[in-house]
């Protein structure tokens, strides 16, 4: 008997411990967003590939190594015939010379160039590539900001969700005492049975309510199970109080200063030095370019032969090339890459106006959050009352009752708009203190 017992604990804990849900707390889920989300992994792929291009970039300071062999055999000779030496040196009896070459052989070539100037085109060509990774750390944190926001935004409706479900929770118990009442006076044949009829409309309105809330719950939660790369199984948030914190207005930033440390108006400045660096680069395309060499040769050719021969020999070299007719066409293109530059600079400075009116909306929006988070309350307040009122009212038998079931419906509304309101009001918070850089 006692071993059935334990085996039956032993069953209860295990089938515990398999359903029992895994609660995650906002700085978990923003956690598990930046190592598991797409986008994410995403943005740290781009990283990397502009640190390759970086490294590719700075091999081209270094001299370029090439080799090449040729080996070949022919059916014959490709060069036969005789030379009348006699004739040539006034014997006819001597015979003519039997000439057979190239009819095998193997030629080697390694050779080193080490370019000496090459228009500022390797130097700018780095810098280019340094950019273009202070570019992608800059894209990838923007990513992560609105990664984390995001996160942020899925959290809090989730929450909001959970404190909507609690305020239904209020309302049927309300509900289910004004259905109490009803019927202890319909029993008692003080009202009709159209009275108890008007609760019951409520209740079953308050249950579909209750319906939809559910599954808007269930499918926030696998969302953002999604969205931080966990399975939505038996997942769920911490049930955080939304007024855990008394909520108040964050620290106002300096804009102008706020601004400079912002990544979208520091990549701004990275997109126009970028297109200075492009200038240079095509002013370098058409300036000469210089190289130094040096290579080392093999030949074995019809070794065996008479004619053959074998050697090899090292040599050093240098290069001069110097574009003439591509100033032409090459001129245009830095006038055109200049343009770029002056188009690079009005965004910045339209992008800066726009930059600093977001981040005065974001302080509104902020005042109004929170001057909404106050008139929930006092809204709560009223209705509370309202419900109190109305509900001694219909106990003395002075009020009805479609007074009283109006009154509990905008509590619960109330409830519902304080909570929206506070979730809100965290949202704009946050946003705000994003982008003024705030802890």
């Amino acid at each position: 008997m006692i071993r059935k017992i334990m085996a039956m604990c032993m069953a209860s804990l295990m089938t515990i411990g398999i359903y029992a849900q895994e609660t995650y707390t906002l700085q978990t889920c923003k956690e598990l967003a930046l190592q598991n989300n797409t986008k994410a992994q995403k943005s740290e792929l781009a990283l990397e590939v502009a640190r390759q291009s970086k490294k590719e970039a700075f091999t081209k300071y270094f001299p370029s190594v090439s080799a090449m062999g040729v080996g070949f055999k022919a059916t014959k000779p490709m060069m036969a015939g005789e030379i009348p030496i006699g004739a040539l040196m006034g014997n006819p009896e001597m015979p003519p010379f039997e000439l057979n070459m190239l009819k095998k052989g193997m030629i080697g070539v390694v050779s080193a160039t080490q370019p000496v100037f090459a228009g500022g085109q390797i130097v700018n060509s780095n810098k280019l590539a340094k950019v273009g990774v202070e570019v992608a750390e800059l894209q990838k944190s923007m990513s992560e900001d609105a990664l984390l926001l995001t996160v942020e935004q899925y959290y809090w409706q989730i929450v909001t969700l959970k404190e909507k479900m609690k305020t239904i929770a209020e309302a049927e118990s309300l509900l289910q005492q004004a259905y109490q009442d009803v019927n202890n006076s319909y029993q008692a044949g003080l009202v009709n049975k159209n009275e108890l009829l008007k609760v019951e409309l409520k209740q079953n309105e308050l249950e579909s309510n209750k319906l939809k809330l559910s599954n808007g719950l269930k499918l926030a939660k696998m969302v953002l199970a999604q969205y931080i790369g966990v399975t939505s199984d038996n997942f769920d948030v911490e049930d955080p109080s939304l007024m855990a914190e008394e909520p108040m207005l964050p620290v106002k930033a300096d804009h102008e200063s706020a601004l400079q440390q912002r990544a979208e108006y520091r990549l701004l400045d990275k997109n126009i030095e970028a297109n200075k660096l492009q200038v240079k680069m095509e002013t370098g395309k058409n300036l000469p370019t210089v190289a130094i060499g040096a290579g080392w040769n093999y030949m074995n050719i019809d070794k065996n032969s008479p004619m053959g021969m074998e050697d090899n020999f090292g040599m050093g070299f240098v290069t001069v090339s110097i574009p003439i007719t591509n100033w032409w066409g090459g001129s245009h293109a830095i006038k055109k890459q200049k343009m770029q530059v002056k188009i690079a600079e009005s965004e910045k400075q339209d992008t800066e106006e726009l930059l600093l009116i977001q981040m005065q909306q974001l302080w509104n929006e902020v005042n109004e959050a929170l001057a909404q988070v106050r008139l929930s309350e006092k809204a709560i307040d009223s209705a509370v009352e309202n419900v109190r009122l109305n509900s001694d009212y219909y106990k003395a038998g002075t009020g009805v009752l479609t007074d009283l079931l109006d009154a509990q419906s905008s509590l619960q509304q109330a409830r519902d708009q304080h909570t929206e309101a506070l979730a809100n009001y965290r949202i704009k918070q946050s946003k705000y203190k994003q982008v003024t850089g705030q802890p």
